[in-house]
């Protein structure tokens, strides 16, 4: 990808967040990266001039969809460019000086307190408490300096807010990582892209997803993902994403897309793009 290495970079959450990590891991250290406290304040960050690339998490390998995402990035005109993965190691961080047996109250973002579960049943002393996200969680105990108090993050939150990690690796599953799309207002092809991102709807009618498919199998393309979302203002209907090992430049991938289009209603090009696993932004 041909990113100025001093891009700016929307993410949801704070500093020390697991997307700003993502976003480093793909993109380097040298970009400008913009915290935004919610989804909808990340999707909006480069209309409203702040930033040049949006960086949001799309699937967790254990929690499943952010379906947050899908829904903002169909609402957007912005075009996937890019993804990466990262592990999520959870740790228990406490002020400077706290130690585990002081520790009363736990609070991080309800998706991080879910994934460390056993955690807490070892523990049942300890009580747990929803913040905004993880990042954040250790900003707040670190401005409280309550040693009873401790937050569940990433590494990189401690390092900021300058938290003591009291306790590593509290995830459930060490088989844990978060895959994050990149995205931009531009849909200028991307160098070695070799992922195809897609959404469209289908008629109510009997084998209507299968003929979708049918192209795409015919043709040995494989399929990687596929994820249904309602249609809002619609009942029972709904939108079908697909992620496709494919490149719309290809011609058995060109020919697949042109049939689907006979049978699908909506059908729009979300992205093409350089998978993680060959552009070096893969799980480490």
């Amino acid at each position: 990808m041909r990113i100025a290495p001093n891009a700016r970079v929307a993410f949801q959450g704070e500093r020390g967040a697991f997307s700003e990590e993502a976003a480093i891991k793909l993109l380097g250290e040298k970009i400008a990266r913009v915290p935004r406290p919610t989804f909808e304040a990340a999707f909006a960050a480069i209309q409203d001039g702040l930033a040049d690339y949006v960086l949001a998490p799309i699937e967790n390998s254990l929690a499943g969809s952010v379906h947050r995402s899908f829904d903002l990035l169909l609402e957007s005109r912005l075009t996937i460019v890019g993804e990466v993965i990262i592990p999520i190691v959870h740790n228990l961080i406490g002020i400077p000086g706290a130690s585990f047996e002081q520790i009363a109250v736990v609070e991080s973002h309800p998706v991080a307190l879910a994934q460390c579960e056993q955690f807490f049943i070892a523990h049942p002393q300890l009580k747990r408490a929803v913040a905004e996200d993880t990042a954040g969680s250790v900003r707040n105990v670190m401005h409280a300096g309550d040693p009873s108090r401790a937050a569940i993050a990433g590494r990189r939150a401690a390092e900021i807010y300058g938290g003591a990690i009291l306790r590593e690796h509290l995830e459930d599953n060490k088989e844990n990582y978060t895959r994050f799309l990149l995205l931009s207002p531009s849909g200028a092809a991307v160098d070695g892209a070799n992922k195809l991102s897609l959404v469209f709807e289908l008629p109510h009618r009997p084998g209507a997803v299968y003929h979708a498919l049918a192209p795409f199998a015919n043709r040995g393309i494989n399929l990687m993902k596929i994820e249904s979302r309602p249609v809002p203002g619609s009942p029972w209907q709904y939108r079908f994403y697909l992620d496709l090992q494919a490149s719309p430049q290809d011609a058995e991938a060109a020919a697949a897309l042109a049939e689907l289009e006979t049978l699908a209603i909506n059908l729009k090009i979300l992205g093409s793009y350089p998978s993680a696993e060959s552009s070096g932004g893969g799980k480490t």
